[in-house]
């Protein structure tokens, strides 16, 4: 299992979009999206062709899951299903399409305070530990988010070290061996405010014209080598100024 959890970490990191999507209302609620894109041309440059031969479009919410596989569910420790628990809103979307060479997940929840949000770049692989019975994958860090009004933080702790430096090692591994190819590796953030923006602490962020969202593009081979590269301030005005 840890091989091949190893191969989808390459292949995800050799030609993927994924791009973080963050609401956040007057109140403080919101919805978090992560989206993944596959992206196919930088697949067929590897040597990687798209070889799906059944069209695939399945949406569920975490909770389901729970009930669906609920024999599984009770064979793990009460942490482990503490953590399932944890993420029973989050929705999830897995579409592969043969015809249209179209290959994405989508990963979302609705919240009322933006502390309470889980890990929802674990959510895919803690489906898949409950449908197959098999031992969860942790992340090597954890997000935390925080809104009080004003200010939006967005911190990523390393949570497992020796974990995060085997990632490293492979990064490096294949930023070598990918050199001479164009791949398309986009780590986006995207973030709408109730407010407009008064500063925010990557200068790289790019602001819309009513300073309300702003997005900031890194390479996705970055983000695996420093995560905490895409830690973030953001802070609004108390009132929109006409």
């Amino acid at each position: 299992m840890k091989k091949l959890s190893a191969f989808l970490f390459l292949i995800f990191l050799s030609s993927c979009q994924v791009t973080e999507t963050i609401n956040i209302n007057s109140d403080g609620s919101g919805n978090i999206e992560l989206y993944s894109l596959r992206d196919e041309n930088s697949m067929v440059q590897i040597g990687r062709h798209f070889t799906a031969d059944k069209f695939i479009d399945t949406a569920f919410v975490f909770r389901d899951y729970i009930k669906k596989y609920q024999e599984t569910f009770v064979r793990f420790n009460k942490a482990d299903q503490d953590l399932f628990t944890e993420h029973s809103n989050v929705k999830m979307q897995i579409k592969v399409d043969p015809i249209q060479v179209e290959n994405f997940n989508r990963v979302a929840v609705d919240f009322k305070k933006i502390e309470q949000v889980p890990n929802v770049y674990e959510s895919l692989g803690l489906a898949n530990s409950l449908k197959e019975n098999y031992p969860i994958s942790k992340k090597s860090y954890k997000i935390n988010y925080t809104f009080d009004g004003t200010t939006f933080k967005r911190n990523l702790v390393i949570t497992d070290l020796d974990k995060l430096n085997q990632d490293v090692k492979m990064v490096e591994e294949r930023k070598k061996m990918y050199a001479k190819y164009k791949l398309v590796q986009s780590y986006t953030l995207h973030y709408n405010f109730p407010r407009k923006i008064k500063s925010v602490s990557n200068e790289k962020a790019i602001l819309s014209a009513d300073k309300k969202t702003l997005s900031i593009e890194f390479q996705l081979s970055d983000c695996y080598q420093n995560p905490e590269i895409t830690n973030l301030e953001v802070v609004l005005e108390q009132k929109d100024f006409q």
